[in-house]
């Protein structure tokens, strides 16, 4: 559940603002503010240079529309919603000035179509009632389910819709199509907690996808989380001054999850395989937008699904969550494979997030735009850094073809340009420039000081930043007073037109997650950190998680302060499987070596594998395990109290654009 910090409004002026400002922002207070002058006609300007006049993708969206669920809106157990787009309706209208007029089209096409399609006859998805899509294909027995969306709550809602409208079928298989959440955390809502268990269902996944799916959230997950609240706008309301779409589908939706063991792995080399009497080819597509992923080939209905790495978007090649970076390169590889294997026989193309394409021209034509789009990032990008420019200066002059960028599918309503050029760079040569002024920098908060220092104190940068603003000179504007703020944070009138100045921007701003990111730093300066409670791991996640992977977290997790002096070595016995672990914490870190034990351990413990898990993932603490006589332990007792000390405690709501 989303929990909402709400703080008292402040409606003190502390600094006298200019009439022009005044007109632009009124009071340097904490409320939402209009769109600017500079703003309107920042979007204006836009309607003119794309082709707003082309409405086939909006034909497209609506194509083969069945049915929806009642308001689209899907409740939990309890009664609490999960997912609703009742409050989108606004985007029924004309583009709001708040809204980037590109971004208000993507959000319509994304928002106004939700629910049950028809792909081809035998081929169905559902459509905007969660991140992702989730497609069913009708095999001899029943249902073959791709991706199964994030929560398990959709995920039932869309089976039950399927089956309402096109008669009552079971879940024959399931095929992850790659190892991001959206795709596969829903497994729970279409098949029962036995059939998951006992594996009489097969479920498909790339080879890596378990330690991919997993990994991603563990080593970097607190900070990765809470850069995901701020990219996908889940602290932001629905509105025309707030969330309007992330660009590569509508909100996540707000459910329980899980993740499911594949009982059948397609290996690096492709596979062939009949599934539920539905002949299905593979190609694995391994580090482009996902570490494991696969897109493949259904002959019988001519139809190629491409997972995500065509979609009716610019891609991330670097999200603003946090992630390894991709390869552009290989990802651009991948479609050309792709239309080589696949091209002659396609009739239609879907994909995991947004709807299909149809006719083997339009298909093939769709393809090699998206194709393009990722190589002419990369090959430009390298081709400028070989010029001596460096990542920024790239990411500022590096502009697509028109034939490239008047494309609608190639429009950076996720990825921009500018990010994926910087993530090229990154990718080859690293985050140094070259230049050593940049090479050992003095941390934001100690050069703030000296920022604002040199720019003459706060009432120059005030009233110059002022001006500027009025100006519509918003990023130089941010630039100049993330140094004031990072100085004196309690300068409220300093953080309320920083948080003008990030909203303005966000209006400006094409790509969702660019806008969710702006909106969302600007409802942080105004409110602060809107408290989140703690998310526990759920069980059935932590009990699946590699040891290896396990012990790995744990030592990001170790305080290597504390832990300088400690020298512990735990020998560890499951008992219930054939399987032995040594841990050693010395000289600050931590190691775990499988099937090894100490001659001299500092205590040695003897527990089941999964309780194990739950220990070290702080669900069970080991007093309460000792006592229930699940934990026992040999040897100094103290070892592993002094062991429990030396973990930090990560908190979820830490600062993002405030020191």
């Amino acid at each position: 559940m989303r929990f909402f910090l709400l703080l008292g409004l402040l409606s003190v002026l502390l600094l006298a603002c200019s009439e022009d400002l005044q007109k632009n922002t009124g009071e340097l207070n904490d409320q939402v503010k209009p769109a600017s002058r500079a703003t309107v006609a920042h979007n204006r300007a836009l309607t003119e240079q794309l082709p707003f006049s082309d409405d086939l993708d909006f034909h497209l969206a609506k194509r083969g529309f069945i049915a929806t669920i009642p308001g689209a809106q899907i409740k939990n157990a309890m009664g609490r919603e999960v997912y609703g787009l009742a409050q989108m309706q606004f985007l029924e209208g004309a583009a709001e000035d708040t809204v980037n007029p590109s971004l208000w089209r993507q959000a319509q096409l994304n928002a106004l179509n939700n629910g049950l399609f028809e792909v081809v006859e035998g081929i169905y998805q559902i459509r905007s009632l969660d991140l992702a899509n989730m497609t069913l294909v009708q095999g001899e027995s029943g249902w073959i389910i791709i991706d199964p969306l994030t929560s398990m709550e959709t995920a039932a809602a869309g089976l039950a819709l399927a089956n309402r409208e096109l008669g009552e079928r079971p879940v024959s298989a399931v095929i992850f199509t790659h190892s991001h959440a959206d795709h596969f955390a829903g497994v729970a809502g279409v098949l029962s907690m036995q059939q998951l268990a006992n594996g009489s269902v097969d479920i498909i996944a790339p080879k890596g996808f378990s330690a991919e799916a997993i990994s991603e959230n563990v080593r970097s997950g607190n900070v990765m989380q809470r850069r995901a609240l701020y990219q996908f706008g889940d602290l932001l309301p629905s509105s025309p001054e707030g969330f309007v779409s992330s660009g590569l589908g509508n909100r996540v939706s707000d459910g329980e999850h899980g993740i499911a063991t594949p009982t059948r792995v397609i290996p690096e080399s492709g596979a062939k395989m009949k599934i539920d009497g539905v002949d299905i080819v593979f190609i694995n597509t391994p580090g482009a937008e996902a570490p494991t992923e696969m897109v493949f080939f259904f002959p019988q209905f001519n139809a190629l699904c491409m997972s995500e790495i065509a979609n009716h978007t610019l891609h991330n090649l670097y999200t603003l969550r946090g992630a390894k970076t991709r390869d552009a390169q290989a990802w651009s590889r991948y479609i050309e494979h792709a239309m080589e294997k696949f091209g002659e026989r396609t009739e239609v193309v879907f994909s995991s997030h947004h709807w299909p394409t149809w006719g083997n021209s339009e298909a093939m034509n769709y393809l090699a735009k998206q194709r393009d789009l990722y190589k002419y990032i990369h090959d430009q990008t390298l081709r400028l850094a070989n010029h001596g420019h460096d990542m920024v200066e790239i990411a500022e002059q590096l502009q697509l073809p028109e034939a490239l960028s008047h494309t609608w599918a190639n429009r950076g309503y996720y990825g921009t340009v500018n990010v994926g050029a910087k993530a090229v760079y990154n990718r080859y040569l690293g985050y140094f420039d070259g230049n050593p002024a940049n090479l050992y920098p003095l941390p934001q908060e100690e050069a703030a000081l000296r920022y604002v220092e040199y720019m003459g104190g706060r009432d120059a940068i005030m009233a110059r930043a002022q001006k500027d603003f009025v100006r519509g000179d918003y990023r130089w504007v941010a630039m100049v007073l993330k140094h004031l703020v990072f100085a004196e944070p309690e300068h409220h009138a300093a953080r309320y037109l920083l948080a003008d100045t990030f909203e303005q921007l966000g209006y400006q701003a094409e790509s969702g997650i660019w806008r969710n990111f702006y909106l969302s730093g600007a409802r942080e300066l105004r409110h602060g950190v809107e408290f989140r409670e703690e998310m526990r791991p759920p069980e059935e996640i932590v009990a699946r998680v590699p040891l290896q992977l396990l012990f790995d977290a744990m030592a990001v997790r170790l305080n290597g302060e504390k832990a300088a002096n400690a020298d512990i070595r735990l020998n560890i016995e499951m008992t219930d499987i054939d399987e032995k672990y040594l841990v050693v914490v010395k000289n600050g870190v931590l190691h775990g070596y499988p099937n090894r034990h100490s001659e001299d351990p500092s205590a040695s413990l003897a527990l089941s594998s999964t309780d194990l898990r739950m220990m070290f993932s702080g669900l069970v603490g080991a007093p309460t395990m000792i006592k229930e006589g699940r934990l026992k332990v040999r040897g100094n007792p103290l070892a592993l109290i002094q062991f429990g000390r030396l973990f930090d405690k990560f908190d979820r709501n830490f600062n993002l654009v405030t020191p």
